[in-house]
């Protein structure tokens, strides 16, 4: 009789997980986006917590087929796309939307950046109508909030099959990194991703803002997160901006507030950028550190709170301080670029006539 107890023990357990499991997976989730080169949209997806996978792939065609050579000819209707599936319990149908307009220029009509036709323009594609109703609503936000000059052009449709690319195509940032990390930067995407989008949040804003997690998560490369947000140290003399020479200024990689100028820079000898005095004394925070055994001062940003490095009293005559910083937490803007990129206040810092 025990062993019939045991037997059906095991039987309801079993049956008792596969109900949990099932349960599990109804709960996952799936979107799907067009935003240009399936390359460039897998990444910031596949960074954040709470999505399951994201797959490359051809999606909005009314073609019974999709594959590349097709697609890239013009043949089907079909976009290039990214199908995430996500669990709905840790990261939300809104935040992915939010997250998508943030890898895109969302007023292209004709591609995105380097990459033109149709098969490359933007879309979000809704499964129901709350779906349909999230998205409409987040693109309408979007061009009430006067970021863009241009009418928000990217497409909500309804969801049509998605058919997933060749193997190749799969996780290409992964399988051909350089070629990859070459192709984003020279189709005009990086710049527009890193610089453009953090410049137009401060804009709305009218001051500078620390992003979210997410946001910093899919934004930032390892070494710049570790830097700024977990208070990390880049080797000296092996990183960006410790033997630039170049005349402009140097911001806040996570916020883009003004933080260093090329005017107050010096060769310290450390390997790191050194400047005797910061740009805007307003935007910089100091406090104690009194890690490693002693007591230091640590140097943050006031609106990004990004640990930028520490500041000492053994720097030359003009101030008697050395700012030492991480180039992994700086972006540098050249003065050919203060105007355009909205930092003409400080044009006038290296005029010829000053």
């Amino acid at each position: 009789m025990r062993q019939y107890q045991r037997i059906a023990v095991v039987f309801y357990t079993a049956i008792l997980l596969l109900i949990q499991g099932s349960e599990a997976m109804a709960e996952e989730r799936r979107v799907v986006f067009g935003g240009g080169c399936f390359w460039c949209m897998e990444p910031p997806f596949e960074q954040l917590e709470g999505v399951i996978d994201v797959r490359a792939g051809y999606s909005g065609g009314t073609e019974d087929d999709a594959h590349y050579s097709l697609v890239s000819s013009g043949q089907t209707e079909h976009y290039e796309a990214v199908e995430v599936r996500y669990n709905p319990e840790q990261v939300t149908y809104a935040e992915l939307v939010e997250l998508f307009w943030h890898q895109i220029d969302p007023t292209d009509s004709g591609g995105q950046f380097a990459d033109r036709g149709s098969h490359y323009k933007t879309a979000i594609f809704f499964g129901d109508d709350l779906e349909k109703k999230t998205a409409t609503a987040s693109k309408e936000k979007l061009q009430q909030s006067g970021m863009f000059d241009k009418p928000i052009m990217t497409d909500i449709l309804p969801r049509q099959p998605f058919y997933p690319a060749e193997e190749y195509h799969q996780d290409y940032y992964k399988k051909n990194y350089s070629h990859y990390t070459s192709y984003k930067k020279g189709s005009g995407r990086d710049y527009f991703v890193n610089t453009v989008w953090p410049q137009k949040l401060a804009q709305e804003s009218g001051t500078y803002q620390r992003p979210s997690e997410t946001e910093l998560r899919t934004s930032l490369t390892d070494l710049q997160y570790k830097v700024t947000q977990k208070e990390g140290t880049e080797p000296p003399f092996n990183n960006t901006y410790w033997d630039n020479k170049a005349e402009g200024i140097y911001v806040d990689v996570v916020s883009g507030e003004p933080l260093f100028s090329s005017l107050d820079k010096f060769k310290s000898g450390t390997g790191w950028p050194s400047f005797d005095r910061p740009i805007e004394g307003k935007n910089i925070v100091e406090k104690k550190d009194r890690g490693l055994f002693s007591v230091r001062t640590e140097v943050r940003s006031k609106h990004g709170d990004s640990h930028l490095g520490h500041v000492f009293d053994d720097g030359p005559p003009s101030t008697g301080l050395r700012y030492c910083i991480n180039s992994a937490a700086l972006r540098f803007v050249p003065k050919e670029k203060l105007d355009s990129e909205g930092y003409g206040e400080f044009v006038e810092l290296f005029s010829s006539d000053r």
